[in-house]
């Protein structure tokens, strides 16, 4: 009966149930099914084993943390790019398995950690952008790497699986990451811009500050619709700013 249902349809499962007795394979052909039924069962198997407990890897337990300097503008104007600048330093004397942070814009968490969630009916997305996260950021800045020099570096921080959350790999005692987040704004208004550290992805592993508390903070941040005036300084540079003469 078993093999019968690998491959029902509508007209097979009517005539099963008039005429019930199963078909005997012999030989050869029972032998190679066997096979079959067996590496699927297997496989099967395998697979539920392995989604079930995806987390074991992870170890449990608090790992202080500290926000060392965290940087955004609060006023902004549409197309201008700027940086959302986090260190987050290991104050603790075990290593961080893995250095997540979860940022997210409004109340309500979006599918995009810089996008806002909408609750109007009838919308195929609710998930409405506020700023553009610039191609192949967040990146890390490091000894000998100037900020100007940052479109050049790959990429650091993956996302992990989920639009919010960015994954920077094992962080040392003592040692601070400091990372950049390159947006352009795209919708004018003022939004809260949310972020939180974490130790882990599957949540065994919290990063705590050293009082035993979450880790996170927020920006409250003003979008202008007028784009900023722009002039060419006494170098021949194009500069962003007041151009009266």
């Amino acid at each position: 009966m078993f093999l019968r249902a690998l491959g029902e349809t509508g007209t097979s499962a009517a005539a099963w149930r008039r005429n019930p007795r199963p078909t005997r394979l012999r030989g050869a052909a029972a032998r190679i099914v066997t096979g079959i039924v067996v590496l699927a069962l297997a496989s099967a198997f395998s697979a539920c084993s392995s989604s079930q407990r995806q987390d074991v890897t992870e170890p449990a337990g608090d790992f202080p943390v500290q926000i060392t300097s965290s940087k955004f503008p609060t006023r902004q104007s549409i197309a201008e790019t700027s940086d959302l600048d986090l260190s987050i330093k290991n104050v603790g004397d075990k290593v961080i398995p893995n250095l997540v942070v979860t940022i997210y814009t409004g109340e309500q968490k979006a599918e995009g950690a810089f996008n806002i969630r909408l609750n109007q009916p009838g919308l195929a997305n609710p998930s409405r952008p506020v700023w553009i996260l610039e191609n192949e950021y967040p990146k890390v800045l490091t000894a000998g790497i100037k900020r100007s020099q940052l479109d050049k570096v790959p990429g650091y921080g993956v996302e992990a699986g989920r639009q919010n959350n960015f994954q920077f790999g094992t962080l040392q005692p003592g040692e601070t990451r400091e990372i950049v987040w390159r947006v352009t704004p795209v919708k004018g208004g003022t939004y809260t811009v949310h972020y939180q550290v974490a130790a882990g992805l599957e949540g065994k592993a919290k990063a705590v500050t050293k009082d035993g508390g979450p880790v996170k903070g927020q920006f409250v941040v003003t979008i202008s619709t007028k784009p900023p005036s722009t002039c060419v300084n006494d170098n021949g540079q194009i500069v962003n700013g007041n151009c009266q003469l």
